[in-house]
């Protein structure tokens, strides 16, 4: 006979995984050197992409000065064109997303024989602080999940952010950050997530490349980072590598090759390519800033300038970069 203690342990169990229910997506991997391209388009797997109005919820786990959170909002900001924004810009990098949209489109169309639109538009949300370090300074895949889903539940992605004194599983020994999906049975709602670490004390060498020397491969001199922060110039990387990843392969049945449980996305087919005549150990032809010496590919909201992945074009089979 079962007895009550051990008959409430398995209940809460129980609870616990009907509640939060996810897939964990692609993580953006050690990106230091550049990886071979697959040579056909992405394959479309005939699930839900993100469209509408999305708000990305910003969920900030750990000490963050504020100077580091200006960087990251201010990318998010400049994922649409401003005025004042100069070319190349990041809504120049973000719109090559919408190709992939537009494609979804014309199978939509082919099925059902109706216009669905799927344009997507990101909204900077909530912002959520955590500074106390609530679920501790060394976080499971679990915890992640749990933290993400802190932020809107519906119609959104809520991207975990973790400072530099927090470990997570697999960091630095096997990814530089992750998107995927939860659940929550208890709002009957899906939302996507992403998590992305500062990696400046743990292994920049990894996932802060180029900006910090590179642990292993080809050693060149690091670049200078577009705004004075190797660890968050860094993650302004693998934060918009996880977000092409996010509106191209939501729920893991969108746009990519290979097998589901390592897929090339649209970024991380082009792994460690950020310019022209990138090649191991060499980011490509970038611009640099004549005050600074700063290397960036992209202009963005409030003069800032970002270093941003190349993305994988399908029409030509190529990576596509700004500069």
């Amino acid at each position: 006979m079962v007895s009550s203690s051990l008959m409430i342990l398995l209940l809460n169990a129980l609870i616990l995984v009907s509640f939060f229910q996810f897939s964990m997506g692609t993580g953006r991997k050690l990106n230091e050197l550049v990886q071979e391209q697959p040579n056909v388009p992405l394959k479309y797997h005939k699930g839900a992409l993100l469209s509408g109005k999305i708000f990305v919820n910003l969920i900030w786990y750990g000490n963050f000065k504020p100077a580091q959170k200006a960087i990251i909002s201010d990318f998010f900001n400049s994922l649409y064109t401003t005025p004042k924004t100069q070319s190349p810009s990041v809504s120049t990098w973000w719109k090559k997303t919408e190709k992939y949209c537009l494609y979804h489109d014309k199978i939509t169309i082919y099925w059902a024989r109706i216009l669905k639109p799927t344009s997507l538009v990101l909204k900077l949300g909530r912002q959520i602080f955590d500074e106390k370090y609530s679920l501790g300074k060394s976080l499971s895949n679990k915890k992640i999940v749990r933290l993400a889903s802190r932020g809107e539940q519906r119609n959104a992605i809520n991207v975990v952010l973790t400072s530099a004194d927090v470990t997570v599983d697999g960091f630095c020994s096997s990814r530089c950050g992750i998107h995927g999906s939860s659940y929550s049975a208890s709002k009957k709602s899906k939302f996507a997530y992403i998590w992305v670490g500062n990696s400046e004390i743990q292994c920049p060498g990894q996932c802060a490349w180029p900006f910090h020397q590179p642990i292993c491969g080809p050693q060149g001199s690091p670049l200078v980072a577009p705004n004075n922060d190797v660890g968050v110039d860094g993650m302004v990387i693998n934060l918009a590598s996880m977000l092409a990843g996010t509106a191209t392969n939501p729920f893991g049945n969108g746009y990519y090759q290979g097998p589901a449980e390592a897929p090339l996305e649209v970024s991380s087919a082009c792994t460690g390519i950020y310019g022209t005549g990138a090649y191991p150990g060499y980011p490509g032809n970038l611009l640099v800033d004549s005050s600074t010496g700063a290397s960036y590919n992209a202009n963005g909201a409030n003069g800032r300038k970002y270093l941003l992945p190349a993305l994988f074009d399908s029409s030509t089979s190529t990576c596509s970069t700004l500069v």
